[in-house]
């Protein structure tokens, strides 16, 4: 079409969009595909959150069958299209069955487990809001910015590893507020472990602790201050790990088969004292604990002040143990304070630093043995067989 003026010039003709059949096609199929995307992912999503579910109640009522009490709210799904989510608000969990450690309670505000995409193979236990934790007639209400646990979604098996992450806690002491910065525990195990290898292996870092006031405040530790700048630890127990519930059978299977708690790594840094351990301990005929530990220590001059000012070194050991120290300490190849390295042991619920009686240790109370128990090639974690 054109349009001509009076003044002898026209306009060229419009043309006319139009699809041919080829362009109309690919969109058309295009459309088909997101359609399918879509679907398809609504489909999974359906599926994962489905299987969180059920995993969550087969775990429910397995704890319940254990003697566990564990009340909750109405679960939702959630987490769509990102991920897929179940909420558990009100969370209680407490023990109360004959081979479980009585007083334990637990209670979240709310619990969130997620699996998201790109780690479809992980997945993650959120707790959120104000929670509390009893042991026996004793609260420890506390809240954090972040606390977060990640397990392994594999299906069919007991729990092997896992990891725990905080961030920024506040709890609630009979001593005080307890503060934490950062922190992070992890774990391993192997069901297959003989006499000397590794059946669980345990990392702990904690950084930036708070000691509550009341703690803090006692005489052999108000010289290293309230804040503990840094600690880390690895241990690790060899196997093999015995079966059943109740506890003192467990530690008798595990002392017979000669079992050991390894502490490859204790690393500390709390004010003027640093340094670090290593230890390798058992138990004995009494199913008490008993070993061996090396200790590294910088500070030590204040750290056996700081004893004697509380009592807790009585004058003549801790001038044999100052005497001790300016013989034993040396300055690192590296640089830095003095160093000093001495040997410890624990045996019959007394701790001896380089020979000097330093301390005594609670024996450990068993609980009496009562209730049926498993066979030692039973998992402990899962309920009886019927």
């Amino acid at each position: 079409m054109s349009i001509r003026q009076s003044h002898g010039y026209s306009i060229a003709p419009i043309p006319t969009p139009m699809l041919t059949a080829k362009p109309m096609r690919a969109a058309i199929a295009a459309l088909l595909l997101l359609a399918i995307l879509a679907a398809g992912h609504s489909a999974l999503w359906r599926w994962t959150s489905g299987q969180i579910e059920r995993s969550f109640a087969a775990w429910t009522a397995q704890r319940r069958a254990q003697g566990w009490i564990i009340e909750h709210g109405p679960t939702a799904r959630g987490g769509w299209p990102l991920s897929a989510a179940l909420s558990v608000p009100g969370l209680r969990i407490a023990a109360v069955g004959p081979n479980l450690p009585a007083g334990l309670e637990w209670n979240a505000e709310t619990l969130t487990l997620r699996v998201a995409a790109p780690r479809l193979d992980r997945l993650v236990v959120e707790f959120r809001g104000r929670q509390r934790l009893r042991i026996g007639d004793t609260e420890f209400p506390f809240a954090t910015d972040r606390f977060e646990a990640f397990f392994p979604t594999e299906a069919g098996t007991s729990l092997r590893e896992g990891e725990v992450v905080t961030e920024r806690l506040r709890m609630n002491t009979p001593a005080g507020l307890l503060e934490l910065r950062e922190g992070q525990l992890s774990f391993g195990t192997r069901s297959t472990a003989t006499e000397s290898e590794p059946a669980l292996t345990v990392s702990l870092a904690l950084q930036g602790l708070g000691l509550p006031e009341g703690f803090a405040a006692q005489p052999a530790l108000a010289a290293f201050g309230r804040q503990l700048e840094s600690l880390s630890a690895e241990a690790v127990m060899t196997g093999p790990l015995p079966g059943g519930r109740d506890p003192m059978t467990r530690a008798e299977q595990w002392r017979d088969g000669g079992g050991t708690l390894e502490l490859r790594l204790l690393a500390v840094q709390w004010g003027p004292v640093g340094g670090g351990a290593n230890a390798t301990l058992t138990l004995d005929d009494r199913l008490q604990p008993m070993g061996t530990a090396t200790l590294r220590v910088s500070g030590a001059d204040q750290v056996i002040r700081a004893l004697a000012e509380a009592g807790t070194l009585p004058p003549s050991s801790a001038a044999a143990a100052t005497t001790a120290l300016l013989l034993m300490q040396r300055v690192p190849e590296s640089g830095g304070p003095p160093l000093v390295e001495v040997p410890m042991t624990l045996e019959n619920s007394r701790v001896t630093v380089a020979r000097i009686p330093l301390a005594r240790v609670d024996p450990i109370a068993w609980p009496a043995r009562r209730g049926p128990d498993f066979s030692p090639g039973e998992d402990p974690t899962l309920p009886p067989r019927r």
